[in-house]
């Protein structure tokens, strides 16, 4: 692959010509957070249980915990609470899979999935069962949209989606990635998440969600669900038990809080953006469209506003993100790691479930980040290397400390929520043309 696709140094140097770099410094974001201890999260997880509703659910009757893909901090240990809190409660508790089509849409993938997320039946003390199977539960009233949902889910006396609530990538509504979102997609497996997807495309999803979540809490025996927002350094700040009959009302209220809390980038306008890996783990998108400001390929969908980036530079996956490439279509230039290391068949059953398939194009590789920063810099105007305005991030959702060129790093002098931690020096690359330095945390 390569060879045939991989653009060699030489080339890209002929059409930029002898391109001189900006220096790149080192500047940290200043963030004011307040995280659950560690040794708290497990009790605070199993306390959240009490506050939903479980009247009508026979004693050791058993509950459905669903778990999902996103790389959740404490994840296992937040899980392996909200199992203890359903015992507690006088339940038996069982964890499923609630991630659509991920895992290559296999039961066994989706256990994969989990375990690469340290969610395992050994980490969090209970059965975990997993099926693609799934039971329509009805139609949405307006357009007849059939409804799934999983089939060893819906035998179960009771359902607790546990999840993260945060800004979706894909679209803006008042209900957003969390609670809801699970139940209609997550826990849709392939068959609703391709089906909601579809729908979304002319329907959208901000429309979308509330009406079929409706449908869902109407027709299961949703007990509520366990949310979770997390602070800029991705840290759990927050556990909170929502019944079923707030769930879309206080999720519209947590979901402001995680916009907040977000880690974001330290400036709006960028000339280059350098991106050291994408993953699921750290968007559905690979690349979190909140933070790159490029939502361009999921349609009937508005821009963020921003930051405006002129070129986004791409250098590889996140180990747990297994060859998932979705969301490589917002970079201009991919390092040919991309390339090689890509599985196609994973990437392109993400994006045909999303409906999101111009997330998968991929993007003209270069052979060297040398190259990389050769193609970006000589494509975004009368704009000289050493006044360029670049960025490094290792992905986006660690954003602590960034690698800053000039005019960026003395811009953070005169910031109270910046500072330099190191001054600019030359960027040194290796005998490949790769990188000296390693990402920036």
């Amino acid at each position: 692959m390569r060879d045939s696709l991989t653009i060699p140094e030489t080339d890209v140097r002929k059409a930029t010509g002898d391109l001189e770099f900006p220096k790149l410094g080192v500047v940290e974001q200043v963030w004011d957070v307040d995280p659950i201890p560690t040794d708290e999260i497990e009790r605070r997880a199993a306390d959240a249980v009490a506050d939903l509703d479980f009247e009508g659910v026979p004693e050791g009757g058993e509950v459905a915990v669903g778990a999902g893909s996103r790389g959740i901090a404490n994840l296992s240990t937040i899980v392996g609470g909200v199992v203890r809190g359903v015992r507690e409660q006088g339940f038996e508790p069982f964890v499923f899979p609630a991630m659509g089509s991920h895992g290559g849409a296999t039961a066994e993938g989706q256990r994969d999935k989990l375990a690469t997320l340290g969610v395992t039946e050994e980490s969090i003390g209970c059965e975990i069962r997993a099926t693609m199977d799934v039971v329509e539960v009805g139609r949405t009233p307006d357009r007849d949209v059939r409804v799934y949902f999983d089939s060893i889910a819906a035998e179960a006396d009771a359902i607790v989606p546990v999840n993260r609530i945060k800004p979706h990538t894909d679209f803006s509504g008042e209900v957003e990635s969390g609670l809801s979102k699970m139940l209609v997609i997550g826990m849709g497996k392939q068959r609703g998440a391709k089906m909601a997807h579809d729908w979304a495309v002319d329907w959208s999803l901000r429309n979308m969600l509330p009406e079929i979540a409706d449908r869902l809490l109407a027709e299961l025996p949703v007990a509520g669900g366990v949310a979770i927002v997390e602070d800029e350094h991705d840290d759990t700040t927050l556990l909170e038990g929502v019944p079923a009959s707030d769930f879309l009302d206080r999720e519209a209220e947590l979901l402001e809080t995680a916009w907040e809390r977000m880690p974001k980038l330290p400036f709006d306008e960028l000339d280059v953006l350098v991106v050291d890996q994408l993953g699921k783990d750290v968007s559905g998108q690979g690349m979190d469209t909140n933070v790159t400001g490029r939502r361009h390929f999921t349609i009937a969908e508005p821009e963020p506003e921003s930051p405006e980036i002129k070129r986004i530079y791409l250098r590889g996956y996140t180990d747990k993100t297994k060859g998932n490439a979705m969301g490589m279509g917002q970079a201009d230039v991919a390092h040919e790691t991309i390339a090689s290391e890509l599985d196609w068949s994973k990437s392109l059953i993400n994006a045909i479930t999303a409906s999101t398939v111009r997330g998968v194009r991929l993007p003209p590789v270069v052979e060297s980040d040398r190259a990389g920063l050769l193609a970006t810099l000589g494509t975004i105007g009368p704009v000289p290397g050493p006044e360029a305005r670049l960025l490094r991030v290792t992905d986006t959702m660690r954003l602590k400390q960034c690698y800053a060129s000039e005019p960026l790093v003395e811009a953070a002098r005169e910031r109270d929520d910046l500072r330099v931690v190191e001054e600019p020096e030359v960027v040194e690359f290796d005998e490949d043309g790769e990188f000296a330095a390693g990402s920036p945390e």
